[in-house]
């Protein structure tokens, strides 16, 4: 159908303007540009994306597929999103004019060339030269955009713009690697660059800044229900109180069974067990180096690649690829441990995704024998990165734009649990379990302080867990809770604030996306008793919703529907 065809063009010739958004897409436009940071450019945006929208809404549904229509339902949430996250307000004005981003908007780009892009050296070089020439201009206008910006922000880019020159002399030294023959026309950017950044830094740090970050309960239903989450507030306060609880009691029971294993005194506490743990099963750094973990890293794949081949519980298909890497200076800042970033949906060839791992001394204890297959799970195969490039593979140009973060984070700490359950720690199932326990006891914190940072309403803080949340300052509130819940070092602790006040909706969707993927199969497993059971009903599970594409999971409800893998009306309980 020509009609339906064209609309679908447009919204891809939509959501491919940003100049950032072609590079993690794949596509090839825009590629020697900056995003456009000024406010006249949002305002254009505003209104190319009303005009789709109400194209999107309005497309006539007779005559077409069960994909067509749920495509456009699932383009027409993407364009209410993007319109809400540059109109809405707080403290007056939109957050654009509050958000400074130029760590984000320079280094994005720029780093995806140089690490994940297969086109010759010296192209690639030739569009970084030209983004890093008009770096200045960007400045310029983006300091024009800002007004009264969020102070903790503020800290969050200045941070991250101050570990831009390592990643300029890393490109410049791959230039040289390569001779290419524009070097100094790259070294001219790159000075023009750095001073125009220094400039930059020393204007915002000038700035008037706010510590007011709410925007308070009604915006953000809002926000949530455009996420497709179909919980109300109060749903998702409750889940967070509960999973709590839930957890706490599993902890208590494994911290019985382990002390005895280990012939711990009766009374040793979670936490002294987590620690005793942490140390018992420290990583050998075998050249005293913090690369050894990452080598211990890819160890990990390649074992869980073996134990789900011999299984096959999961589609792994050939053409994917790996590539794990300690988070680079820029990044770390928003980045508490480790962080996926998904193959170019658009390009051709070999899915390639990016594992970062952030590092170092203090953050030993995040990255232990019991915690590393955890983690290899959730950002590799069969997590994050299988998801989401089997995605990537699909034909449906929406759900290649779709970032459906509950559908994501649902799936992977769905397996954390799914892979212990079948056994894939052995002996230390208990240990590694407790660990993963501790560690997603996060998930609750999350949508507790996720809610607080969006509502300012210090009262979803209450999750049952006795903790002084009397401070003015809203992070030492929110870092006092996910200390006491999940015993993560200081530095875990700021960083994982950092992304929960940049990011709103995001962190609540890892325990609402995890009881949403539990309650899906739940329902399957009702509706196809005595047709598909154990392995093979978990093999068809997967298959289906790794070869969906990316959608909220109430949509991916209706895939399972229309496939008769679940019975409408079920209404099994979380």
């Amino acid at each position: 159908m020509k009609e339906y065809t064209g609309l679908i063009a447009e919204f891809h010739d939509y959501f491919t303007r940003d100049a950032n958004a072609c590079v993690s897409l794949g596509v090839d436009k825009h590629l020697d540009d900056l995003p456009d940071p000024r406010l006249e450019a949002a305002a254009t945006e505003v209104s190319a994306g009303e005009e789709l929208l109400a194209a999107l809404r309005s497309f006539p549904r007779d005559g077409l597929t069960f994909d067509e229509k749920l495509d456009l339902d699932l383009a027409a949430m993407v364009v209410a999103f993007a319109l809400f996250q540059n109109t809405y307000t707080f403290n007056g004005k939109t957050a654009l004019e509050q958000t400074p981003t130029a760590g984000d908007d320079i280094s994005d780009g720029l780093f995806l060339m140089f690490i994940n892009d297969p086109r010759p050296a010296e192209e690639r070089l030739r569009n970084i030269t030209a983004r890093l020439e008009k770096v200045p201009m960007y400045l310029a206008q983006l300091l024009n955009r800002l007004d009264t910006p969020v102070e903790r922000w503020v800290a969050i880019d200045i941070e991250k713009v101050q570990g831009l020159p390592e990643l300029f002399q890393t490109i410049c030294d791959w230039a040289e690697e390569e001779k290419f023959p524009e070097f100094e026309r790259l070294a001219a950017a790159r000075r023009q660059a750095e001073a125009a950044l220094a400039h930059y830094t020393g204007k915002l740090q000038a700035m008037p800044t706010t510590t007011n970050f709410f925007i308070g309960e009604e915006q953000a239903r809002k926000l949530i229900q455009l996420r497709g989450i179909d919980k109300s507030l109060e749903e998702l306060h409750s889940m967070a109180a509960k999973f709590l609880r839930d957890t706490a009691t599993e902890l208590e029971q494994l911290r019985c069974k382990l002390a005895g294993k280990y012939g711990l005194r009766p009374g040793t506490t979670v936490e002294e067990l987590q620690h005793f743990l942490n140390q018992q099963y420290r990583v050998d750094l075998k050249t005293n180096s913090l690369t050894d973990v990452i080598d211990r890293y890819k160890q990990e794949r390649e074992k869980i690649l073996a134990y789900l081949e011999e299984r096959r519980l999961f589609p792994i298909f050939a053409e994917q690829d790996m590539l794990i890497m300690q988070t680079p200076a820029f990044m770390a800042p928003s980045i508490p441990a480790g962080a996926m970033v998904s193959p170019p949906p658009f390009r051709k060839g070999t899915k390639r995704s990016m594992i970062y791992l952030t590092l170092s001394e203090e953050l030993l204890d995040e990255h232990t024998e019991l915690s590393i297959p955890s983690m290899m799970i959730h950002e590799g195969i069969p997590g994050h990165h299988l998801q989401l490039a089997a995605a990537a593979n699909h034909p449906s140009v929406v759900r290649r734009h779709f970032d459906a973060l509950e559908h994501a984070e649902g799936w992977t700490t769905m397996l954390e649990d799914y892979m212990l359950d079948i056994g894939y720690m052995g002996e230390l199932t208990d240990e590694a379990r407790f660990i993963a326990k501790r560690d997603i006891a996060r998930l609750g914190a999350r949508v507790a302080i996720d809610l607080y940072f969006m509502t300012g309403d210090v009262r979803y803080l209450d999750v049952g867990i006795e903790v002084d949340v009397s401070s003015k300052d809203p992070f030492e509130n929110a870092g006092r809770l996910l200390q006491k819940v999940t015993g993560y070092v200081a530095g875990r602790v700021q960083a994982e604030l950092n992304w929960y006040s940049e990011e709103r909706g995001y962190p609540l969707c890892y325990l609402a996306g995890n009881k949403l993927v539990w309650k899906l199969k739940a329902d399957m497993i009702k509706a196809q008793k005595g047709k598909l059971e154990g392995l093979e009903l978990d093999r068809e599970f997967h298959s289906l919703y790794l070869q969906s594409g990316n959608m909220p999971l109430s949509f991916l409800r209706r895939v399972f529907e229309y496939e008769k893998l679940v019975n409408k009306g079920l209404d099994t309980p979380y």
